[in-house]
């Protein structure tokens, strides 16, 4: 498929947007991307990527607890040993089974996040940007009050509400 806007190279780059329930796809070469300021973070084969998270020995500080190697999903009878080896977990209950060992390879995966926070293209609108925002900080506030840290949940509500003023 070519490039949609030089129509000369071919498009390595396919964006898909949904705006008021309205899709619209565009396909672009890499230089014609980057004219555009759309920037996109190069892919690690999963084979290395695995195996250079496998690879890293957790610090004290990610160890929580005894130690989890003896630890056996009830449903699938997936160890951490086998995880270590194959690089694929049994089941969808391992995440919660073997989550303490699991969570310092998600944050070196994600920069250090555990929890998806989506995408947002550069070319959004700045309203819809705060929108996603003030959701964003709606949800943190939320998950405040539940674990019952009112100052984090103070802190969250003044930012809403100054976002909120932003957008008016």
């Amino acid at each position: 498929m070519q490039c949609q806007v030089c129509n000369k190279n071919e498009a390595t780059i396919h964006l898909t947007e949904i705006t008021s329930g309205e899709r619209t796809e565009m396909h672009l070469c890499e230089n014609c991307a980057a004219e555009q300021n759309i920037t996109v973070k190069s892919h690690i084969p999963i084979n290395e990527l695995l195996s250079g998270l496998l690879s890293v020995q957790p610090t004290d500080d990610e160890i929580a607890g005894p130690s989890l190697e003896h630890l056996t999903c009830p449903n699938c009878g997936f160890t951490l040993a086998q995880f270590r080896k194959d690089g694929v977990l049994g089941c969808p209950y391992d995440y919660e089974i073997f989550e303490s060992a699991l969570q310092p390879l998600i944050k070196k995966a994600h920069e250090g996040h555990t929890a998806h926070c989506g995408k947002i293209p550069a070319t959004t609108p700045v309203d819809a940007k705060r929108h996603m925002e003030i959701m964003n900080l709606r949800r943190q506030l939320d998950d405040a009050v539940r674990s019952e840290d009112y100052e984090l949940a103070a802190e969250l509500r003044d930012k809403i509400n100054h976002t909120e003023k932003q957008t008016t």
